[in-house]
């Protein structure tokens, strides 16, 4: 009986999202967001069409009806390690929004805002609500806006 090597196939899915952080007197707050009992910056699956920071971009207006993000640390990302059973990925950037005015608003394919909730918190708050793979995220973005304000 001859075996033959089955390996499986499968595409990596990306999503991509954005950490969005808005300066408050002294630090900067974080915007999370709560699906089923999970919190995490905004994002997901990139088209077929985009790049994945246009579809970090269009993920953050559907979700949350933010627009004007400023990428001010560039167009730096950070990817989590493979979750989901290893079939996703999240690549997530790094803006700042000048206004903390979020909504969410219905997503027209389940009929219901796709969050349940949304905060803006501090460094401490965020780690707290945060899963491991997220936090990695989140130290990122302290040490990226730490390197800019060294600049200064």
């Amino acid at each position: 009986m001859r075996m033959t090597n089955l390996k499986a196939t499968y595409t990596r899915i990306l999503s991509s999202g954005v950490v969005v952080v808005h300066w408050n007197r002294d630090h900067y707050d974080y915007l999370l967001l709560k699906a089923y009992n999970y919190w995490d910056f905004p994002k997901g699956v990139v088209e077929v069409d985009e790049s994945p920071l246009q579809a970090a971009i269009r993920e953050v207006e559907e979700e949350t009806t933010l627009t004007e993000l400023r990428f001010r640390w560039g167009d730096v990302y950070r990817e989590t390690y493979p979750y989901n059973q290893g079939r996703k990925v999240a690549r997530y950037y790094l803006a700042e929004s000048t206004t903390t005015e979020v909504r969410l608003p219905d997503n027209p394919q389940l009929g219901r805002p796709e969050h349940s909730d949304y905060r803006w918190v501090d460094h401490a708050e965020a780690w707290s609500l945060l899963t491991p793979r997220v936090r990695a995220i989140l130290d990122w973005t302290d040490d990226i806006m730490a390197r800019l304000a060294r600049r200064r």
